[in-house]
């Protein structure tokens, strides 16, 4: 592992992220913001990176299971839930998307702040795995929507982060198509005609 590491601090969360993990920016810090997790819930953060998301849930949830592709993410995580001192309310698993659960794995919520910028460039490093969603920005984000629902509770929900150069309007269309109710909750203008949007889906 990479001994460097850069300190980034989030309200009283204080973060190591190493340079094969990727750093938490706008996107991160919108969705963490606006993140409400219900006390006694149950979590699952897709994606985690460094953790931020999980270790903010952790701080109300009953349990939080934080996945990635990235199995530095992984050991990342783990660190800063010690640091944060939640490390007993996170679960870690390297998994794509849902592929490590049976359809019997439900959540009161699930997070992801997903890759979403459309892109030409097939690299494939563990940074860029984070934020490439291919040619039209929806190669993970499509494939998430089609399978959460599956894994959500009754009364659960579904938050995720992308942005309009990722077509939001088709999100909140499939989410419906998926028998959610889906809305934008909060957003942030970025420069260039993008703007990040955190949506929130759950059942009608």
């Amino acid at each position: 592992m990479n001994s460097t590491a850069k300190r980034i601090i989030f309200d009283d969360i204080v973060l190591e992220v190493w340079d094969t993990v990727y750093e938490p920016a706008e996107d991160s810090f919108l969705f963490a913001e606006n993140l409400n997790v219900p006390r006694a819930s149950s979590v699952l953060d897709v994606g985690t990176g460094c953790g931020i998301l999980a270790i903010v849930a952790a701080k109300t949830a009953e349990k939080v299971l934080a996945t990635d592709v990235n199995p530095y993410a992984l050991w990342c995580t783990a660190k800063n839930a010690t640091r944060n001192k939640v490390k007993g309310k996170i679960s870690l698993v390297l998994a794509d998307l849902f592929s490590a659960f049976q359809c019997c794995a439900h959540f009161d919520v699930i997070l992801f702040n997903a890759p979403y910028l459309p892109t030409e460039d097939d690299t494939s490093d563990w940074v860029s795995l984070a934020w490439n969603g291919g040619k039209d920005g929806r190669l993970l984000i499509d494939r998430f929507i089609t399978a959460a629902p599956n894994h959500l509770t009754p009364r659960g929900k579904i938050m995720l982060m992308q942005s309009t150069l990722s077509d939001t309007d088709r999100t909140l269309t499939l989410f419906e198509k998926r028998g959610l109710k889906a809305q934008v909750l909060a957003f942030r203008d970025l420069p260039f005609f993008e703007t990040l949007t955190l949506i929130e889906a759950t059942r009608q």
